[in-house]
């Protein structure tokens, strides 16, 4: 399609493929309970190859690359939409904005309820400031009233996360994640086969068209990822997509002790890196001290702020183009930085920002907000419509470089994870987050760094001990050699007098 008037089918097309079932043969072999969740493993390894059927693992091989297949047909699209004006964005966006409303009217009895006075066939961006805003807290409590899939709810989602042994479709082609994110409120999302191909293109679009403009390589290109690495976060299946012909891509887990991270990038030689922004920064580092040798030509980072000190450190290290993403796993991705100007690109074409006040009023371009809260277009699965993303976002006025009409933003600040360090040693922020942000009995948790460990306090109905055993061996991995660990059971956790914001991780010096 031409990079003119495009129209909401271009996103729903893949559907017919998420409706798909799979072979009678493969569903054969199943129990009827274990057939309609579809643990399909994919292919991390031999060790996970050898305890699956061959047939699960070609059924997940096969969904995989037809996902990956309507990915690459879908970035053909995006990098045309790249090339908009604003009156094409703002027109696209407001078709998609209506369908979605329309959709959620109709099939969730939750925003059945929020969007009673509102009339889908005629709604604007500006009409989405009479509805209420969306928290987290909604989204995990109302779960069911909120999904749109008549035959996905909460406790099946729940009992596909723990049944797993590594990332799954379902029947009809969606994909279940949990994370404990940056807010440490665990959420249970899902993903349906057109809302990933969007997430997949927002994510790698302006990367593919600079590949594509550029000159012949001279390299093969290889992708290192560095993300979560394993179920259940969305992370690994999103970032590891080859956006160039013939391109192969690792996985490296971030959380791991750095000198394994070190040693598998420097395994991996990539051409291209994508990953946690602290981790790429601290890679930059050492390549500068002369521990690491690689010349990467394109960086994306995502998941934390990037900060100046590690933006600096990779152009300084190996002067690549650097692409930093905002993104989450509610609403996929917001924005993405061209690498030729300052700030981020908002995915207008697939989200919705609004900066508001505490009362969730929009509040000028110039004017300090309480809170952004955002709209996916593309997740009719579960819709998120002005859902409090927990970031602060600024606007970045002026043109860029890039020649893009979509709006800019500053890079995300927001909140920032603390790495705790005990001397030499540092312990980052996820082997907490992990462990105890994919915890079905973990709703929420508060870190606080002591000498040896960790204090940490949590919400629910946790096992402790279990807990308490998979952090000290965690901590012993990254190099503290008698670590300790208490946890405490509590009903609420201990926030900001001032501001009532939570701290997450709290270090050892309060800073």
């Amino acid at each position: 399609m031409a990079g003119g008037d495009a129209d909401d089918t271009t996103l729903s097309a893949p559907t017919t493929i998420a409706r798909r079932r799979l072979p009678e043969r493969v569903c054969m072999r199943m129990s009827s309970d274990r057939r309609r969740n579809l643990r399909l493993t994919a292919l991390p390894g031999p060790g996970v190859m050898t305890a699956m059927a061959d047939g699960d693992a070609a059924a997940y091989r096969r969904m995989r690359r037809e996902h990956l297949s309507a990915v690459r047909a879908g970035l053909e699209e995006h990098m045309l939409r790249l090339e908009w004006s604003r009156r094409q964005i703002e027109d696209y966006q407001t078709r998609r904005l209506r369908a979605l409303l329309s959709h959620a009217k109709q099939r969730s009895p939750f925003h059945a309820r929020r969007l009673n006075t509102l009339d889908p066939a005629g709604a604007s961006v500006a009409d989405l400031a009479s509805l209420p805003m969306m928290t987290k807290q909604d989204a995990q409590q109302q779960w069911d009233a909120i999904t749109t899939s008549a035959d996905l709810d909460r406790n099946r989602a729940e009992r596909i996360l723990a049944e797993q042994q590594w990332f799954s479709y379902t029947e009809g082609g969606q994909q279940i994640f949990s994370s404990g994110g940056s807010s440490g409120v665990r959420g249970v999302y899902v993903w349906d086969w057109p809302f990933f191909v969007s997430a997949a293109c927002l994510a790698w679009r302006i990367q593919a068209r600079e590949e594509r403009r550029a000159s012949g390589a001279s390299r093969s290109a290889r992708l290192a990822v560095l993300v979560a690495g394993s179920p259940p976060h969305a992370s690994t299946p999103l970032f590891d997509i080859p956006t160039a012909p013939g391109m192969q891509t690792v996985v490296i887990a971030a959380g791991a002790p750095f000198d394994d991270v070190l040693a598998k990038v420097a395994a991996a030689q990539p051409t291209h890196l994508v990953g946690y922004a602290s981790v790429i920064g601290r890679l930059a580092r050492a390549s500068l001290a002369g521990g690491l040798r690689i010349s990467p030509v394109r960086v994306s980072t995502n998941s934390e702020p990037l900060l100046d000190e590690d933006r600096n450190a990779i152009a300084q290290a190996w002067g690549a183009a650097i692409h930093n993403l905002w993104g989450s796993t509610e609403i996929g991705v917001q924005a993405v930085g061209c690498g030729r100007g300052p700030g981020l690109h908002v995915c207008e074409d697939e989200v919705i920002l609004e900066r508001v006040d505490d009362d969730g009023v929009p509040v000028g371009a110039d004017e300090p907000a309480a809170r952004t809260l955002a709209t996916g277009l593309a997740n009719r699965t579960f819709p998120f419509i002005r859902y409090d993303l927990g970031d602060h976002v600024m606007p970045l006025p002026g043109g860029c470089a890039c020649g893009s009409a979509f709006a800019r933003i500053t890079d995300i600040g927001g909140r920032r994870d603390d790495d705790f360090r005990y001397g030499a040693t540092t312990v980052p922020a996820t082997v907490f987050r992990h462990i105890l942000g994919t915890d079905a009995r973990v709703s929420e948790y508060q870190v606080t760094q002591t000498a040896t460990g960790a204090d940490i306090v949590v919400v629910g109905a946790a096992d402790t001990t279990a807990l308490t055993s998979a952090l000290i061996a965690q901590l012993r991995r990254h190099g503290l050699s008698e670590p300790t660990i208490r946890i405490r059971v509590a009903d609420s956790l201990r926030r900001h007098l001032a501001s009532a914001k939570l701290r997450r991780f709290i270090p050892l010096d309060g800073r």
